[in-house]
């Protein structure tokens, strides 16, 4: 019977023995495809710093070429974008848009021209344009661990992988070494994206290598003129069908491929093929004949344009004026907070007599 357990214990300890040299072998081994050895969520901290946003507060279109749906908010209310939701008191919502109201009302005459809303939208313009540089400093310091002020494309391309989960040292000695980098396509396809992008962003006399404002062009191309352009071109591109490099309004509302499946998805399909219909035809087609180029594109985004600024300016005024005299008073904007904040102030009419 000891016999038994002094033969139980031995293979024991072998089996375990084995098992402990098969686990040591399999962590250290590595895989032939390098998108199976992530350890890091898509989503990480890491790949928010480094990427270009998909959403760039104060511009009127998506890098995706959908409108930006916040676009009236963010021009209003500039930094204090986030200040405003829906579970804010409503009594401090409301002080904090008197408080705005009073300063966009320059010469204190109780109403809000288009040109002090022009004034204004330029100024909460500005304030997203100087986040942004806030923003880039930090995040060219994550890509510039040397901090000799400058990033070569490869060196970003080691930390783009590392941030979605790639083995940073095997990456950067693989790049180094000129070996194939083992990527699933999905991550291919966006580093190419990537790569077209950096190499934009190099100023003359191109030398492959950001500085930190070049850098600031790439992840935020409003920024910079020829990344403007460049951006233009990559939306109409992914919109124009004939390839004439020129947008008609048929393709300027094509729905993205997919299924309706229910009647409240379509109407979201009905919505959104209204709204670009309506800004085609009124905003983006300056010469109403039909086609936006390229040129008309870029001049409806930039951000900078005193014109569009004037235009926006002319709109606004005109969703809340409910007394037809061109100008907002503060009763107007309480009333359509909703436009210009994102939150309703909840019981206006109970409230509206305190107000005034």
């Amino acid at each position: 019977m000891i016999l038994g357990k002094s033969l139980l214990i031995k293979v024991g300890s072998v089996y375990l023995a084995l098992l402990l040299i098969f686990l040591m072998m399999d962590v250290n081994a590595r895989p032939a495809n390098m998108s199976a050895h992530k350890d890091k969520s898509p989503n990480s901290k890491e790949e928010n710093e480094i990427l270009p946003p998909d959403h760039l507060n104060g511009l009127k279109m998506e890098m995706d070429g959908h409108l930006n749906k916040d676009f009236h908010q963010e021009v209003f209310l500039g930094k204090e974008l986030e200040e405003f939701d829906e579970d804010s008191e409503p009594r401090r919502n409301r002080k904090k848009l008197k408080d705005i109201f009073s300063k966009v009302d320059i010469n204190k005459d109780k109403s809000v021209s288009a040109k002090e809303m022009q004034r204004w939208i330029m100024e909460k313009t500005e304030e997203h344009f100087q986040e942004a540089v806030k923003e880039n400093k930090l995040n060219f310091r994550a890509v510039d661990p040397d901090g000799d002020g400058h990033v070569a494309w490869d060196e970003y391309r080691v930390k783009f992988l590392a941030s979605k989960g790639f083995n940073e040292k095997e990456v950067a000695e693989k790049i180094k070494n000129n070996e194939e980098l083992k990527i699933d396509e999905e991550t291919q396809e966006v580093l190419e994206n990537l790569k077209d992008r950096w190499f934009q962003a190099d100023n003359p006399p191109a030398d492959q290598l950001l500085n930190e404002e070049e850098f600031l062009s790439f992840l935020h191309p409003e920024h910079s003129r020829g990344m403007l352009k460049f951006m233009v071109k990559e939306i109409v591109r992914d919109l124009d069908q004939d390839g004439d490099k020129k947008l008609t309004l048929s393709e300027f509302i094509s729905l993205p491929v997919g299924t309706v499946e229910n009647q409240q998805a379509q109407d979201i399909d009905d919505d959104w093929v209204r709204e670009r219909r309506k800004e085609f035809q009124e905003v983006i087609d300056a010469n109403h004949d039909g086609i936006v180029t390229e040129e008309e594109l870029e001049e409806y985004m930039d951000p900078m344009n005193e014109y569009n600024a004037l235009n926006e300016a002319k709109q606004m005024i005109a969703v809340a004026d409910e007394n037809q005299n061109h100008n907002l008073e503060l009763e107007e904007i309480l009333k359509y907070s909703e436009y210009f904040t994102g939150s309703k102030l909840m019981d206006y009419a109970r409230n509206v007599h305190e107000e005034f």
